[in-house]
């Protein structure tokens, strides 16, 4: 009798476990895309209705998602999408530049041939669905379909992976796919990352770490102006 206790608990956990992911999967990608706008107050009913699920399950993904920094648990307030200020946002590209700039050097020492054709490929990819798109906009996949997730895998550096990856990348993937849409700015990003694949295949370091500086350091500058003239809708990585 123990042991069919046990197993029923075994599958109630599996079970358990499995909506929760998919719950922390469905509410993730309602906040990156803006779904589920910046500052929005995270209605638990509601979305719990509108995932079908029991409010555990949904009070984990926000637990998990909180970790990811993508919302915001306040003390008797409730939750909410994260909405970061401009000197936040100037922050946290700040940041990106460093560590991708970083990441682009070392990835120009230490991927091997077959990784960089894949880039090349997965390059080629955007570019065709930048044309079907009429240059709209440029917003691909996360993980291996993101241009930005291979150079941090290929830097070959764990802890520097870990820190794009982990702590920050659902956070810059939110602000990117916001960023994203700007007229002209799609062909002028699939270019910049031609560059800097180029130097990564050239295995020159230094100007595969300034390009992406740059690359990176482009996007701030365009996040200021517009931010400052409050024109939310037309940034831009």
């Amino acid at each position: 009798m123990q042991i069919v206790d046990k197993l029923a608990e075994s599958t109630v956990q599996s079970t358990t476990v499995t909506l929760t992911e998919r719950v922390t999967d469905a509410l993730q990608h309602a906040i990156v895309t803006g779904d589920l706008a910046p500052g929005a107050k995270l209605n638990e009913p509601e979305l719990a209705r509108r995932f079908g699920v029991s409010r555990g399950p949904l009070r984990e993904a926000i637990s998990r998602l909180e970790a990811r920094r993508l919302i915001r648990v306040i003390a008797n307030a409730g939750a909410r999408v994260v909405a970061l200020d401009t000197g936040q946002l100037i922050a946290l590209f700040e940041t990106r530049e460093a560590l991708e700039g970083q990441a682009a050097r070392l990835a120009a020492e230490r991927m091997d041939t077959a990784a960089i054709e894949e880039l090349r490929l997965l390059l080629d990819r955007h570019a065709a669905a930048i044309s079907a798109d009429g240059g709209r906009a440029y917003y691909q996949d996360e993980g291996d379909y993101d241009f930005h997730y291979r150079i941090a895998h290929g830097a070959g550096n764990p802890l520097l992976a870990g820190i794009l990856l982990d702590d920050l990348y659902q956070l810059l993937r939110m602000y990117r796919f916001r960023l994203s849409a700007a007229h002209g700015r799609a062909e002028q990003a699939l270019a910049e990352h031609g560059q800097i694949l180029a130097a990564i295949a050239e295995r020159d370091g230094a100007l595969a770490e300034l390009l992406m500086r740059r690359h990176v350091a482009r996007g701030a500058a365009r996040l200021t102006d517009v931010q400052g003239q409050g024109k939310k809708d037309d940034l831009s990585l």
